[in-house]
C-alpha cells in the first residue's frame, strides 16, 4: 500500500432472512430446490397479481435495527426500485427508498486489541432477485427463479472502515449478530450473506472522499479482504501516475484476484424510485418495537469484553466463545454451576470438544454433553482422580451418551494411579526401552524427561499420575 493514500471502505450487506415463506406470496424460502419449483404468479410479477407484505419480515428488520443501534421508523413504505436484468422477471425490485425501516445506527467492532465504532446508515427490506446459471454445459444463460421474493435486508455502513482488516471484521461480525438473533442461516457459500463492497482512496489527511468504485455480490469474508486490498492498490496506482478514478461498478473474481468493470455507476435517481401502488404503508407500533427490543439477546461483542473482565479470558479465547452462540450459552451455564474455573471449562471447549465437533462436523447442541458433565469431569481432574489423557476418554463417552463421567471413570478403569509401588514396573521398563534418553538426561538434557514421563503414561494407558511418575523417573536415573 501506498502510504500517502487512506483507504475508505463502505459495506452494503445483503443478508436473506430464513423465514418460512417469501417476502410478499406464499411461496417455500428454501435453498436447494430443483430450478423454477419454488416460484408463483406473485413473485414472478405476472399482470393482476398482488403482493402482500410477510409480517415476520418486519419483525427480523427491527430486531436487527435495534441490535445494530438504530432508530426504528414506526411509519414507512415500499417503493420500486427500476431496472431491467434478465434475473429480475417484473423489472422492478420492490425495495425501500427514501422511509427506511431503521437508520442512523452503529456497530461496535473489535479489530484486534481496539474496539472500533463503525456507523450504520440505514437498514431496509426488499426482495431478491434471481439467479443467473452460466455453464460450460450449454450455450447462453438459463434464469432460475426460486429466489425471487426471497426477502432481504440490506445494512448500508457509513463510510467508517479504513483497512481490510476492519472490513472484515466488521462483516463477520455481522453475520456473527444475523445468527444470535436467529433471523438468517449466514451461509454465504448458498448466497444467504453477501456484500456489495465500496472503496475509494484519499490523500492522507484530506477531508474529502475520493470517488468510490462499488464491487458486486463479494461471496466470502477472505474475498471481501482481497477486494479491498486490490482495489484501494489499483486506485492509488492510477492517482499517484497522475490519472482519476471513474465512479463505476465493477465485479470481483476471486479465482483471478481482480476486479473487472461492469458499468459505470448508476445514481438513484437512474432507479427511478416510487412509491409501490400495490402494498399500503405500515405502521409498527411503539409497543411491537420496545417487545422486540426486548427479545435481544446478549450480542458478541458485548459478550467478548464480558468474559474477559469477568473471567480473565485472553480476548482472542473470548472471541472464539462468543462468535458461536450455542457454545457461548454453553459456557455460559457451565460457569454458572461454580463447580469448576470457568478458564479451565473454556480451554475445553476451545481445545478438544472443538476438534471433536469439528472432526465430526456437529454442534455441541447434537451431542449428550452438559455443562454439569463438563463441570464434574474437571473436578475430576483436579482432585487428581482421573489424568488429562484420562480425561479425554472420558469426554469423549459423555459426549456420546448422557452418563455420569464418574460411571465412565468407574466402567473403563481410569482412575489415576498415584501409588509408586504400582508404577515402579512401568517406570523401570520405560526406562530399559530408552537408554539413549536416560544418557541424554545424564548429559544435561533435562527436557527429555518429559518424553520418559510420556511414555510411562502412555504404557499405563493414561492412569499414571504425571507428577508422581515425573519424580520417579527423575529418582531412578539418579540411582542408575
Amino acid at each position: 500500500m501506498n502510504n500517502n493514500f487512506e483507504t475508505v471502505i463502505g459495506l452494503e450487506v445483503h443478508a436473506e432472512l430464513n423465514t418460512k415463506t417469501k417476502i410478499f406470496c406464499s411461496c417455500e424460502n428454501r435453498f436447494g430446490a430443483e430450478v423454477n419449483t419454488l416460484c408463483c404468479p406473485i413473485c414472478m410479477g405476472l399482470p393482476g397479481t398482488l403482493p402482500v407484505l410477510n409480517r415476520q419480515v418486519v419483525e427480523s428488520a427491527v430486531r436487527m435495527g435495534h441490535a445494530l443501534n438504530c432508530r426504528i421508523n414506526g411509519v414507512t413504505k415500499q417503493d420500486r426500485k427500476n431496472y431491467f436484468y434478465p434475473d429480475l422477471p417484473k423489472a422492478y425490485q420492490i425495495s425501500q427508498f427514501d422511509v427506511p425501516l431503521c437508520e442512523g445506527g452503529y456497530l461496535d467492532v473489535l479489530v484486534g486489541d481496539e474496539v472500533r465504532r463503525i456507523g450504520v446508515t440505514r437498514i431496509h427490506i426488499e426482495e431478491d432477485a434471481g439467479k443467473l446459471i452460466h455453464d460450460d454445459s450449454f450455450d447462453g444463460t438459463l434464469c432460475d427463479y426460486n429466489r425471487c421474493g426471497v426477502p432481504l435486508i440490506e445494512i448500508v455502513s457509513e463510510p467508517d472502515l479504513r483497512s481490510a482488516d476492519e472490513a472484515k471484521a466488521y462483516l463477520e461480525t455481522i453475520t456473527t449478530i444475523l445468527l444470535y438473533l436467529g433471523i438468517s442461516d449466514a451461509k454465504m457459500q448458498e448466497g444467504s450473506v453477501r456484500c456489495d463492497v465500496n472503496v475509494s482512496v484519499r490523500p492522507r489527511g484530506a477531508s474529502e472522499f475520493g470517488t468510490r468504485c462499488e464491487m458486486k455480490n463479494v461471496n466470502s469474508f477472505g474475498a471481501v479482504y482481497r477486494a479491498i486490498v486490490y482495489e484501494a492498490e489499483r486506485q492509488m496506482e492510477v492517482l499517484a501516475s497522475g490519472g482519476t478514478i471513474q465512479q463505476e461498478t465493477r465485479r470481483w473474481d476471486d479465482a483471478k484476484g481482480k476486479s473487472i468493470l461492469m458499468r459505470s455507476k448508476e445514481d438513484a435517481q437512474d432507479y427511478r424510485y416510487f412509491p409501490d401502488p400495490d402494498l399500503l404503508t405500515f405502521v409498527v407500533s411503539e409497543e411491537k418495537i420496545a417487545a422486540l427490543k426486548a427479545s435481544l439477546p446478549e450480542l458478541p461483542t458485548a459478550r467478548t469484553l464480558r468474559y474477559v473482565k469477568d473471567f480473565g479470558l485472553q480476548k482472542v479465547d473470548a472471541q472464539l466463545l462468543s462468535v458461536n452462540k450455542a457454545r457461548a450459552d454453553f459456557f455460559d451455564a457451565c460457569a454458572a454451576l461454580g463447580r469448576c474455573e470457568a478458564k479451565i471449562a473454556a480451554n475445553w471447549l476451545l481445545g478438544d470438544i472443538a476438534k471433536i465437533l469439528n472432526e465430526q462436523r456437529i454442534e455441541i447442541t447434537d451431542t449428550a454433553l452438559t455443562p454439569e458433565h463438563l463441570a464434574d469431569m474437571i473436578v475430576l481432574i483436579n482432585k487428581g482422580t482421573i489424568s488429562n489423557t484420562a480425561a479425554k476418554t472420558v469426554l469423549e463417552e459423555i459426549m456420546r451418551r448422557d452418563v455420569e463421567p464418574a460411571q465412565v471413570v468407574e466402567e473403563k478403569g481410569l482412575a489415576q494411579i498415584s501409588d509408586a509401588s504400582a508404577l515402579s514396573g512401568i517406570v523401570d521398563q520405560v526406562l530399559a526401552d530408552n537408554p539413549k534418553a536416560v544418557a541424554d538426561y545424564k548429559k544435561g538434557k533435562v527436557n527429555v524427561a518429559g518424553f520418559l514421563v510420556g511414555q510411562c503414561m502412555k504404557a499405563s494407558r493414561g492412569q499414571g499420575n504425571p507428577a508422581t511418575l515425573r519424580d520417579m523417573v527423575i529418582e531412578a536415573i539418579q540411582k542408575l
